[in-house]
This record gives structure tokens, C-alpha cells and sequence, in this order.
């Protein structure tokens, strides 16, 4: 006589484990005690964190502490997440505080593109490389007339690839607030890069 048994799969099966978890999951993951989760999360995400961090604080060592204390607050308030933004968007938030608290003042007055380009994409050739770079020093030497407000908000949209509505929440704002410093930042730097015979901010992303 023949029994019919169910079919059991293993609950960790080889596709499962190909297939990459979300941020989200990875959160939830997080909040239960995964170490895992979290050094999955942070081989993700902390080099956008780092040269976030860098442009802020200006300093490699005080950046790579802070990208510590960043991942060592998710894992204590992982919890916390509730899903309203993108889990990047958080790590961003969480970014930024921790810059801003460790500098005692609103913003950084430079923002040192020339230390985030060394963890920049290496396969430039050299005539690219060195184009890249004069175009770079235009663009930070305009960037630096902005205000602080004004210049982290383009920080964030067109160096982090955050929407507007993403970085009025990195920063705190309306997203009102937000638009309108990206309208006047964009035209402040128009004015101050066409001066410079250099090309406009839309095209040096």
C-alpha cells in the first residue's frame, strides 16, 4: 500500500536564498536581533552614507565615525521605521543629524567634492578624468556662494539622487520650502556658472 506524504520544501530554499531582500525586509530583519540583516544593509548603503557625510563634515576620519554611529542607530531603532520614506531616504535623515550635532552649526561652508571623488567610479581615462575635475571645481566654487539651506538641498538632488520630496524630509521642510530653494538655487548657479564660460548645473551631474 502506497502513502501520499505532503510535500515539504525547506523553508530556506537555494532561490530564496539568491534572491535579494528589500531594504524593508531587511529593516524588519534588523529590528529582530539580525546582525546579518544590518551588515547586509550596511554593504549597501554605506558608501552613499560616507560621501554624504563627507561633504558635510569635511573630514574622512569624522565621516567614517559617523557612518558608524549612523548604522549603530538603526540597529538600536530599527524598529522605529514605519515605511513613510525609502529606507535610504532614513539612512540620509539619520545622516544628517548626526553631521549637524557633531559640527554644532547649520552647515559646512565647503563641500569637499576633491575627498569624494576618490571613491569615484576609477575607470576614467585621464583626459575625462582631468575635465571631470576642472568641471567639479567650477561647479563647488558656485556652489559655495549659495546659502548653506540652498546648497543642501542641490547636495542632496543632484549628488545623492534624492527627489525633492525625499530631501524636504532628509532636511525637515515642506516640500514647498524645498522646491522653491532648489528654484533659486538652480538660477543662482546658472547665473554664476555662465559667468564662469562653464555649462549649466543639469548638465554636470
Amino acid at each position: 500500500m502506497s502513502y501520499a506524504y505532503p510535500l515539504i520544501v525547506p523553508a530556506n530554499t537555494s532561490a530564496e536564498r539568491s534572491a535579494p531582500a528589500s531594504d524593508t525586509a531587511l529593516i524588519a530583519a534588523t529590528a529582530t536581533g539580525d546582525k546579518l540583516a544590518l551588515r547586509t544593509l550596511y554593504a549597501r548603503h554605506h558608501v552613499r552614507v560616507y560621501r554624504f557625510l563627507l561633504r558635510l563634515v569635511q573630514n574622512e576620519a569624522m565621516a567614517d565615525d559617523l557612518v558608524a554611529d549612523v548604522f549603530l542607530d538603526v540597529w538600536r531603532k530599527a524598529e522605529r521605521f514605519e515605511g513613510r520614506s525609502q529606507v535610504s531616504t532614513w539612512l540620509l535623515a539619520i545622516a544628517r543629524h548626526k553631521a549637524l550635532s557633531a559640527l554644532r552649526r547649520p552647515m559646512t561652508e565647503v563641500l569637499d567634492d576633491d575627498a569624494a571623488e576618490r571613491i569615484e567610479d576609477p575607470t576614467d581615462n585621464a583626459e575625462a578624468a582631468l575635465e571631470k575635475r576642472e568641471t567639479h571645481a567650477a561647479l563647488r566654487n558656485s556652489l559655495n556662494q549659495l546659502s548653506p539651506a540652498h546648497r543642501e538641498i542641490v547636495d542632496l538632488v543632484y549628488y545623492h539622487g534624492r527627489t525633492i520630496e525625499e530631501a524636504a524630509a532628509i532636511v525637515g521642510v515642506p516640500v514647498g520650502t524645498a522646491k522653491t530653494r532648489m528654484f533659486y538655487a538652480r538660477k543662482q548657479l546658472r547665473s554664476a556658472m555662465a559667468a564662469r564660460g562653464e555649462a549649466t548645473l543639469e548638465t554636470c551631474q
